[in-house]
């Protein structure tokens, strides 16, 4: 794939939202397999000192900017992309193609009962999406392979995970050919919030890179330290970044 941008060793793609979807229904339409890949400041941060889960998320046909701060980066180090493609946004988009095209679906991840909500609010929503199966998102290493194979019997086109990192990364790399579906994205919290479980930061806080303070504001005890000690850590990463006299020595991804 020709014009990737390295960010920090990583290579990421430059696809705007619109070209993300037309390449997700272009992977469906042709039969082929596309695994997408989604990286905020706190996942690059972890990815760097985290071997396996960099792997799992560079092998990935598709490596987008979830976060803004990522963008903003890739500007300050001479790696443009062209926009954030917020993994929920990407999410509903698809599901809205899913909806007109006929494609089926497969939503695994989430409590059981948070599950239950998301689909009674996505069949409002989305009157005719065709849902071939869930699962909630509780089980142990040793049922992965008996969820993918699950899956895999529901035919579903399209998989979405909405697990965190690094299970769904973990699980998509160890399993995603197995589960059968064209289409793999891990949405990470965004079960939560189709539920009404967790609220989405405004559109305002997004776009000035605040989405991560609004979730901190929402749960301060359980996510304050991380994403205070994540965010340092990577606005420290693009200051040594910037002042690199040479490229960086971090993996980058495979070659497609």
């Amino acid at each position: 794939m020709n014009g990737r941008r390295t960010l920090f060793g990583f290579e990421l793609d430059p696809l705007t939202m619109d070209q993300t979807v037309e390449r997700c229904l272009a992977a469906v339409r042709e039969g082929r397999r596309l695994e997408i890949g989604v990286v905020n400041a706190a996942k690059l941060v972890t990815m760097r000192r985290d071997p396996q889960l960099a792997e799992a998320v560079t092998n990935c046909d598709l490596v987008l900017a979830d976060g803004q701060a990522v963008v903003w980066a890739g500007r300050v180090l001479g790696a443009p992309l062209p926009e954030r493609v917020a993994g929920i946004d990407l999410f509903l988009r698809l599901l809205a193609e899913a909806e007109s095209a006929g494609l089926s679906v497969y939503f695994l991840g989430a409590r059981p009962e948070v599950l239950d909500e998301m689909l009674r609010r996505v069949a409002d929503r989305f009157p005719g999406l065709k849902v071939a199966g869930s699962r909630h998102g509780y089980f142990s290493d040793a049922e992965q392979e008996a969820v993918a194979d699950a899956i895999a019997r529901s035919g579903a086109q399209l998989l979405f995970l909405g697990m965190t990192s690094p299970k769904k990364e973990l699980f998509t790399a160890a399993h995603g050919t197995r589960t059968g579906a064209l289409v793999v994205h891990g949405v990470g919290g965004s079960f939560d919030i189709l539920a009404g479980v967790t609220r989405r930061a405004p559109e305002s806080w997004q776009r000035r890179g605040l989405e991560w303070l609004y979730r901190v504001l929402q749960e301060p005890r359980r996510l304050g330290r991380r994403y205070l000690t994540t965010n340092a850590a990577f606005v420290l990463m693009t200051a040594r970044e910037r002042l690199r006299p040479g490229p960086s020595s971090a993996p980058a991804n495979r070659s497609h």
